[in-house]
């Protein structure tokens, strides 16, 4: 008796209905996922329990490196379409301006000249960290040179200067810079800023308490008494 032959089935399956929902998620998680800002260096900060979120608009970021380089990041409102707020890149301009004419007041004799490219050039720049002498070079740098320049903490034109400054009519200049922040015209930035959720100071867990306690010092030199710490979230093995 012979054999009977089972007829087989195809095993073909149609994937297009799992395409399109794998396009579908990649989509959902490009639109809603948030991308973080390039930084001159990495930075591992210390943990704690705090779960309170920095906001990501109308804030001053202070970056300190472990090498005690100081670095500043810029936000402007989140709606930068809105016409009545102020953009990242708008009041970056802004803030270099007034930080610029407060440093040539202070150094008549060796004043820093920029061009308007050179304000369309740092406007973009999401964190910066040079001495102010040392700005019209850099911004005449193209992107790749910045950012090997900036990342570079052995070189002594990296960094903005700080100390332990108490004389605000001799203001250093990170207090320039912070004082320019402050006085921007952002209201909504003015009113994070004295409310402590407009400036974030994130530091390596690693960083000297020496360079650390100058930043903090010159905040409160600054009558900036309330700002955040940025730390990682606190795990069982820590």
């Amino acid at each position: 008796m012979g054999k009977v032959k089972i007829k087989r089935k195809s095993t073909l399956i149609d994937m297009t209905a799992m395409s399109d929902v794998t396009v579908l998620l990649l989509t959902f998680f490009m639109l809603t996922s948030t991308f973080l800002q390039k930084e001159p260096v990495t930075v591992i900060t210390p943990s704690s329990v705090s779960e309170v979120k920095v906001p990501t608009a109308n804030v001053a970021t202070i970056l300190v490196s472990p090498e005690g380089k100081v670095f500043i990041s810029i936000a402007g409102d989140a709606d930068p379409e809105n016409k009545d707020t102020w953009g990242s890149e708008a009041i970056r301009m802004e803030v270099l301006q007034k930080a610029v004419a407060e440093y040539n007041r202070l150094h008549p004799g060796k004043k820093v000249e920029l061009s308007q490219k050179d304000l369309e050039t740092f406007s973009k720049m999401n964190m910066f960290g040079v001495p102010m002498a040392a700005l019209p070079t850099f911004l005449n740098l193209s992107q790749t040179e910045q950012d090997k320049v900036i990342s570079d903490m052995s070189r002594a034109d990296v960094g903005i200067p700080i100390d332990d400054n108490k004389n605000l009519e001799t203001p250093n200049e990170f207090q320039i810079w912070m004082r320019a922040i402050y006085s921007s015209g952002n209201d909504n930035l003015q009113a994070a800023m004295k409310k402590g959720e407009g400036i974030a100071v994130k530091a390596d867990r690693g960083t000297p308490y020496s360079t650390v306690h100058h930043v903090l010092d010159n905040l409160q030199t600054l009558k900036m008494n309330r700002f955040s710490l940025m730390t990682a979230l606190k795990t069982e093995q820590d």
